[in-house]
């Protein structure tokens, strides 16, 4: 998976249709999610596309998930949530504002309030999940 900076680096030379383009190919480079996994327990609530969420591994501490959406822009999204925090220490991201790690990409802005709305429950679900295995290092 590309770094954030990576993708912010190439997202800030690009305009509209090209973004959207970036974000899609962003969504089809996400690890692949199994059916069985999308399930209504790993579904993200608020989103206007179906968005699934599940981790996996915790290898030394280490955050990692498999995720997937229905729609091929709101994929690209969730790629690029899960590029901020993706093999990070549970603590890290645990006391990381993801938002703020977003907001370069200007999402509010650049695409639909159907297609942010829900971002951040799927940020706060990435945290929660962080807290809890950062707690549980203490």
């Amino acid at each position: 998976m590309r770094s954030l900076d990576d993708i912010r680096e190439e997202y800030e030379f690009l305009d509209g249709d090209d973004r959207y383009r970036l974000l899609i190919e962003l969504g089809r480079e996400l690890e692949p999610m199994p059916d069985p996994l999308k399930t209504d327990a790993t579904l993200v609530r608020g989103c206007s596309a179906s968005v699934w969420v599940y981790p996996v591994g915790e290898d030394g501490g280490k955050l990692h998930f498999l995720a997937d959406s229905n729609a091929a822009i709101t994929k690209g999204i969730v790629a690029l949530v899960l590029s901020a925090v993706q093999d990070r220490p549970a603590q890290e991201v645990a006391a990381m504002d993801v938002a703020a790690a977003l907001d370069p990409f200007d999402l509010k802005n650049q695409l639909s309030s159907n297609r942010t709305q829900g971002v951040p429950n799927m940020i706060a679900l990435v945290k929660q999940h962080a807290a809890r295995l950062a707690a549980g290092a203490d």
